[in-house]
Formats: C-alpha cells, structure tokens, sequence
C-alpha cells in the first residue's frame, strides 16, 4: 500500500528507513508540521506540505505512518488521520525479532533489532526503538515510547502514552503507570505510579503528576 510519512524529523528518517527495509508499504511523501519544509526532499523522499493536505491526499493514498516520537503529538495525529479516515499503518523493521505469539496493535513502529518476546501485547501507535527488548509476556499499552536499548524483563505491564527511556531496564512483573516517565538509564525495581517520573539506580520518584484520562485506544491489546 501507498503510504504517507506524518513528520519529517529525525524519527520520519528513520520510519522512512524501515519501510523501505521492509518493502511492505511503498513511501510516497513527508507530512511536517513546518512549512519551511514544503517542496523539500528528504533522503529522497519530497515533503507535501502539512497534515492541511490530507483531504486532497485521500483521493490518492489511503494509508499513513504517523513518525513521531513525542507522545501526545502522535496521538494527535493519529486521532486526525483516524478522524480523515486514512488507515494507520505500521512499519516494522525486517532486522527486528517478533515472536509469532505477540499480538501487535495498528500504526506502530518496531525499529531495526529490537526484540518482542512471546505473548507480549503491543497497543495502537507505540514505538519500540532499536535494539530494545520487551520479554515474554508483556502489556505494552496504546502510545507508549520504548527508548533504543531499553530492557523490559517479562510480565511488565507498561500504561498508556509512558515514556520508557533510553538503555533504561525494569525488572519482571511490574506495573509502570500510565503517562510515567523513567529516565534515560534508570533501573526499575518496583511499580511506577500513573503520572510519575522516576530517575536512577534503583530509580527514585522526582515528579508527580495527575494523568489526564484515557487516551481512548484499543483496549483489547491492553489486557493481561
């Protein structure tokens, strides 16, 4: 399927990148925020203007791959191109591991060595960054980030929109909550509440903050 880029920054690089590994979906152009960007061409791929485009786009390419890291705003694009009745796609890197148990949401992105362990969840519209791990058995709520060389041991059940940082790890059978933040190499050894961020070895709680409600995305992908 002819497919559409939504952000052209570093992460749409990479998206780019991983979908013509993959050869499943054919890349057709850049959606950006920015319009300086309009009429630019990035690793050849041209920019089409912004998501204003859309309706016009529709009557050509009914698919997209939102490409972008920051949490809320790729929900926000996801909910627009849903609302637009676009297809959210996925692109999932060929040098990634999947085990044929893992059930996989819809417009995700599974980039070059990371690894999905046996009946792991994966919910709409969440990034597993290069060569991070989720072991077996894990929920992976909607529009979580998983960081490049985190390390999620098994029966972790992470909460929607988390941000789950870079070479972090979090030992098995924990719950880290919905929009959590764990910092960059921080070491988790026990439950994250909703909204916290948590820094350290063994991480440590830094902010709290009440979450906003449910973002509204498959549930079903989100149950143990």
């Amino acid at each position: 399927m002819d497919a559409l880029i939504i952000g052209a920054g570093g992460h749409g690089k990479v998206v780019l990148d991983i979908l013509r590994a993959s050869g499943v979906h054919r890349p057709i152009g850049f959606l950006d925020a920015d319009p300086a960007l309009n009429g630019t061409v990035i690793n050849g791929l041209p920019v089409l203007g912004q998501v204003n485009q859309l309706p016009r786009l529709k009557q050509k390419v009914r698919g997209a791959v939102v490409a972008i890291g920051e949490n809320r705003t790729r929900q926000h694009y996801a909910d627009l191109l849903r609302q637009q009745g676009f297809e959210l796609l996925s692109a999932i890197h060929p040098a990634s591991t999947i085990s044929k148990t893992a059930k996989l949401g819809d417009g995700i992105v599974i980039a070059a060595g990371a690894v999905v362990g046996t009946d792991t969840s994966i919910g709409d519209c969440v990034i597993v960054n290069t060569s991070a791990v989720i072991d077996h058995e894990c929920v992976i709520e909607s529009v979580v980030h998983v960081c490049p060389a985190a390390a999620i041991a098994g029966r972790v059940h992470i909460g929607e929109l988390a941000f789950i940082g870079l070479g972090c790890r979090i030992i098995q059978c924990l719950t880290i909550g919905r929009q959590s933040i764990v910092g960059a190499g921080a070491v988790v050894i026990r439950d994250v509440p909703d909204g916290a961020t948590v820094v350290g070895v063994p991480a440590r709680i830094i902010k709290s903050a009440q979450p906003d409600a449910p973002a509204g995305f498959r549930a079903d992908l989100c149950k143990m």
